[in-house]
């Protein structure tokens, strides 16, 4: 029997942060045939309600560092203002979204990250198990698009902030058993690029063997290694493909132009 085709869709906080950017973009997620699932970060707004309450936002290597004020916060933004905002302009779209934490439903179910040399608090990890794809796909089915905000739960009461690139990733991974399911990371570049300073150089197919050409020629490096190497991951724990482009372009996917960079076996 054929798998129905299913969309998991990442936006950051570049995306979130501009309305009209935001605007265009959840008109073209709409447009999007057939079962879809968005998550998204948190933006800039977390910070700045952070600064405004005189809580000093701290970060490592990029990564937020969340103690219990920061939780309280992220909670805020993340699950309430910018997750109900999306909900509210996909409704006026004629997307019928439903706006989700990892509790809700007992959706994402993650264990709070161990101590080892950096304590970063209230932040919780995906594991194999933190994922029902039953009662996901339940929802879908009754009619819903689950919108997820990068918020889950330890099954024992506490909220947990997480990564919304491992969510999104441990969903389609998850999803992938019962959809055919397709990663989009949206971010503001066209795609990966062959040329950085080059918004037109993007490489339209990567396949591993020529990730690992591109990786000893130095076209890939840094920032984007860890975002392909768990592309590639994905891939291989049975998601169809992985595309990475720009938000703005989403609704080349529909009318079957070329979009972003797509990742396959």
């Amino acid at each position: 029997m054929t798998k129905q085709q299913l969309h998991i869709i990442k936006i950051g906080g570049n995306v979130i942060d501009n309305s009209e950017s935001l605007h265009h973009f959840l008109k073209d997620f709409t447009a999007l045939e057939g079962y879809k699932i968005l998550v998204h970060g948190g933006g800039k707004v977390a910070t700045q309600l952070q600064e405004e309450l005189g809580i000093e936002p701290k970060l490592i290597d990029g990564r937020r560092i969340t103690d219990i004020d920061t939780l309280r916060v992220v909670t805020m933004v993340y699950g309430g203002l910018i997750n109900k905002n999306i909900v509210a302009q996909l409704q006026k779209f004629g997307t019928n979204a439903i706006g989700l934490t990892g509790a809700d439903g007992n959706f994402i179910r993650t264990n709070r990250r161990a101590v080892k040399a950096i304590d970063y608090g209230y932040v919780g990890d995906i594991d194999d198990k933190s994922i029902d794809p039953g009662n996901i796909s339940r929802l879908m089915e009754a009619g819903f698009t689950p919108v997820f905000c990068a918020i889950t739960h330890d099954g024992d009461g506490q909220l947990l902030n997480t990564n919304a690139d491992t969510i999104a990733s441990a969903l389609a991974v998850a999803l992938s058993s019962l959809y055919e399911t397709t990663l989009i990371y949206c971010f503001e570049k066209k795609g990966v690029l062959h040329d950085i300073n080059d918004e037109e150089s993007v490489i339209r197919e990567i396949d591993p063997k020529k990730y690992e050409q591109l990786r000893e020629q130095q076209v890939i490096h840094s920032g984007m290694l860890p975002k392909l190497d768990n592309a590639f991951t994905a891939i291989n724990c049975g998601v169809k493909a992985v595309i990475i482009g720009r938000s703005d372009d989403l609704g080349q996917l529909q009318s079957k132009q070329p979009f972003g960079t797509r990742l396959s076996k």
